[in-house]
């Protein structure tokens, strides 16, 4: 978590302020990258607790491709009820369904990327059976930036897009994620997690190991009614990352073995962090 630490720090020291949709200013840097090996312990938070239940559930949503916010209440994930039920420009937008629709988010576009001739693609299912099948593949991307359906979204994607690089010798898989906009102190400790166990789950399902996770972070911020908290997490000491467990039933995909349904038959409880001793939870606004 120093390298968390470290981009809190280069916020505070030489970040600029700026203004933005929510109506509450943040200090912001041009570009940040992190780099995390997961040979080394599971990149969750310990400088505060770690919202871990509501990340595991979000990315089970995220991988059912989920559009409801009382969907994702049901995986004890309750983040998006704000975007949901309290943007106002979502409220307002015609295209939204009614009390706790999402619209075309995340998930969504990961499972059903709407073709011009109208037919579906399903991103998550086309990397697992890629790497099965040709793993040294260049272009192993899940994408969810769709400027044409911004208007059927509560809100567009922060982070944009992934991509899973196989190495074959070693039999590790890594993975690159670019964000466009970094919430650095409710929400980049939130997608750091999210994402190494997007890799690990991947990882599983298709028999390689998961090694580095790299973070491609554009603006990169803490909000003005953050900067206290981030200030005090700054003078805790980071305590030893904790390990991931994935139960036993979901299986590890090399050769035949190989089953991508299973993507399909995940779920929260199949995950847990093994000796994860955080500092006490820090708490801040959501700005939306």
């Amino acid at each position: 978590m120093h390298t968390y630490h470290a981009i809190l720090r280069d916020i505070l020291e030489n970040g600029s302020r700026q203004a933005n949709r929510t109506g509450i200013d943040t200090i912001s840097i041009p570009g940040a990258c992190a780099k995390y090996d997961l040979a080394l312990g599971f990149p969750a938070v310990t400088t505060k607790k770690l919202a871990w239940k509501a990340v595991v559930g979000e990315l089970v949503g995220f991988l059912r491709g989920y559009d409801n916010a009382a969907r994702f209440r049901e995986l004890d994930c309750k983040i998006w009820d704000q975007n949901a039920n309290e943007n106002s420009q979502w409220l307002a937008n015609p295209n939204r369904k009614g009390p706790d629709d999402l619209g075309r988010i995340y998930g969504v576009q990961w499972r059903q990327w709407r073709n011009a001739d109208g037919w579906h693609t399903d991103q998550v299912m086309t990397a697992l059976r890629t790497l099965h099948e040709r793993p040294t593949d260049r272009r192993i991307i899940i994408n969810a930036w769709r400027p044409d359906e911004f208007d059927q979204m509560a809100l567009p994607p922060c982070h944009v897009l992934w991509q899973f690089i196989a190495n074959v010798e070693r039999r590790e898989l890594s993975l690159c994620m670019y964000q466009r906009s970094v919430d650095s102190f409710l929400g980049l400790p939130f997608n750091v997690a999210s994402a190494s166990l997007l890799l690990s789950i991947f990882a599983r399902l298709t028999g390689f190991t998961p090694r580095h996770f790299t973070h491609f972070m554009a603006d990169t911020h803490l909000y003005v009614t953050h900067l206290e908290q981030a200030k005090e997490m700054l003078s805790r000491e980071p305590r030893p990352l904790p390990r991931l467990v994935i139960n036993d039933r979901i299986p590890f995909g090399a050769g035949d073995a190989f089953d991508p349904s299973w993507i399909d038959r995940i779920e929260p409880q199949d995950f847990t962090l093994e000796a994860y001793d955080p500092h006490p939870t820090i708490k801040a606004p959501m700005a939306v």
